[in-house]
């Protein structure tokens, strides 16, 4: 669509767009990816973590009661990586396992949880990434259809040529950043989110291991 076309839009973002030429819906593709995983990501934390005061109060009680499968029970009613890892724990306690296999059952699953904490977030380094250099490639588009075309025009269009030009090149360049910057704070926000969901995983596990060995006697099979 050619540059004096988009005038007719009124709305900045439709303006921009039209201004942008087709590289600006691929950066839109990949803006609308990026959120759809940004809101995927909050649902999914949010779901798959508790907190873990009202957790060691209730289910650390059970513990040193040696009320081994109520504990479980109370995991099984609130199935998120923290409480699916310490079941782990728990089932192998009741089992009279030994230390040594109540830990390695722990430190499984905490690897296998740790999976879904994670989900796709790295995805969004990579929009982010990707953002940027759609963004650049606009921009090189928009800079050779300036240049490019004001060898050909004559004195008359070379302005406007000129202008449609530096246009497109600037949008795709601003709209690509606002992408890249979008994905990349997300990913870092998420990223300390799972650190701290993965440092109560191995936090817990150790409080329940200090907890079994000092509590041995008191557990009922």
């Amino acid at each position: 669509m050619e540059h004096s076309n988009c005038e007719a839009y009124g709305n900045f973002l439709a303006k921009a767009f039209c201004e942008g030429g087709f590289v600006m819906y691929i950066i839109a593709f990949i803006g609308l990816l990026a959120l759809f995983l940004i809101i995927e990501r909050f649902i999914s934390l949010s779901r798959l973590t508790i907190n873990k005061s009202s957790l060691n109060e209730n289910l650390y009680s059970l513990i040193l009661r040696g009320d081994i499968k109520q504990a479980i029970a109370f995991c099984d009613g609130k199935p998120t990586p923290l409480t699916n890892t310490l079941k782990a724990g728990l089932i192998q306690t009741l089992n009279g396992r030994s230390d040594e296999e109540i830990q390695v059952a722990m430190d499984a699953a905490v690897l296998r949880e740790t999976q879904k904490i994670e989900g796709w977030t790295s995805f969004l380094a990579v929009f982010g990434n990707v953002g940027v250099l759609v963004g650049l490639l606009g921009t090189i588009f928009g800079l050779i259809r300036s240049f490019g075309g004001i060898s050909e025009a004559d004195q008359a269009t070379k302005a406007q040529i000129l202008s449609a030009g530096i246009s497109e090149a600037l949008n795709c360049t601003a709209f690509g950043l606002f992408v890249a910057i979008m994905s990349i704070v997300m990913f870092g926000y998420f990223q300390i989110r799972i650190g701290r969901a993965i440092n109560d995983m191995l936090e817990s596990t150790m409080n329940l291991m200090n907890l079994v060995v000092a509590n041995r006697d008191k557990i009922k099979r």
